[in-house]
């Protein structure tokens, strides 16, 4: 019988990606982690002895705690925090049955830019369509759930990022951006490791609509009318980019459990 306080790879992957998904906090020893340095996506690196911090960083959130094998490091903490009040649980075996599972995807730690005060902080044009808030969306729900954005003019993405730390994305001639026919989602699609067969549906969209490539997918667009249309409705960047996270969230459940369903009225038309 599964513990109470257990979740399994196929559990926590189901709410990876989405509103719903809990913290996810990995407290593998640095060595282990050194032999293996991947990540599940969304989660973040604490030490297993920093149980303050760890409280303190939680506020109070739902969590999934995970070490190598989901045994003493996991068990004991999520059992310690469930203790204070906080809604823990344990990976059932661990980073290790997350490695073996197929379509598990695993971001590698090397991807993700150096955090600006525990955080990364990314800067892009202003005036959002298409790529910069998909984006966006993309790097929340499954690299740094609390990532940052600056959106800047265009001639000063350059000197923000500079004296910033920020890192600049979606325009010319920098690392985080279009190559090719491909667009800054596909980009970051492929440095994260998160080409999961939902991603890619969703991402043959994205590109659809943000390269004028709409036999790309007859989605595309629908979504280049909602992005234009999202555009002119907000004036604040940072209100657009909210809204549009539910847009995505939404084209996301489609893109993983929906795409073949069709609709038409009366329900029970025969072909």
């Amino acid at each position: 019988m599964a513990a109470p306080n257990e979740i399994t790879v196929s559990q926590l992957l189901r709410l990876i990606g989405t509103p719903e998904a809990p913290v996810i906090v990995d407290v593998s020893i640095d060595p282990d982690f050194e032999a293996d340095p991947f990540l599940i996506p969304g989660s973040f690196r604490h030490p297993h002895t920093d149980l303050a911090g760890l409280k303190a960083r939680l506020n109070g959130q739902p969590c999934v705690v995970i070490c190598q094998k989901g045994v003493k490091l996991s068990q004991g903490l999520a059992a310690w925090l469930r203790n204070d009040g906080i809604a823990a649980e344990y990976l059932q075996g661990g980073m290790y049955a997350w490695r073996d599972h197929q379509g598990a995807p695993r971001l590698p730690v090397a991807a993700l830019p150096e955090p600006v005060d525990a955080a990364t902080l990314w800067v892009t044009r202003h005036r959002p369509k298409i790529d910069r808030i998909a984006c966006p969306w993309l790097i929340r729900r499954f690299a740094d759930p609390g990532a940052r954005f600056l959106f800047v003019a265009p001639a000063e993405v350059a000197g923000v990022a500079d004296r910033y730390g920020a890192t600049p994305f979606d325009v010319e001639d920098v690392f985080w951006s279009h190559r090719g026919p491909l667009c800054t989602f596909d980009t970051m699609l492929d440095e994260f490791g998160l080409r999961t067969s939902a991603l890619d549906r969703l991402s043959q969209v994205v590109r659809g609509a943000d390269t004028n490539a709409h036999d790309l997918a007859p989605e595309a667009a629908g979504l280049l009318a909602l992005s234009v249309g999202l555009s002119r409705q907000y004036k604040d960047d940072h209100a657009q980019l909210d809204a549009g996270m539910a847009i995505y969230d939404a084209l996301y459940r489609w893109a993983r459990d929906g795409s073949g369903e069709g609709h038409d009225w009366p329900a029970d038309r025969t072909a």
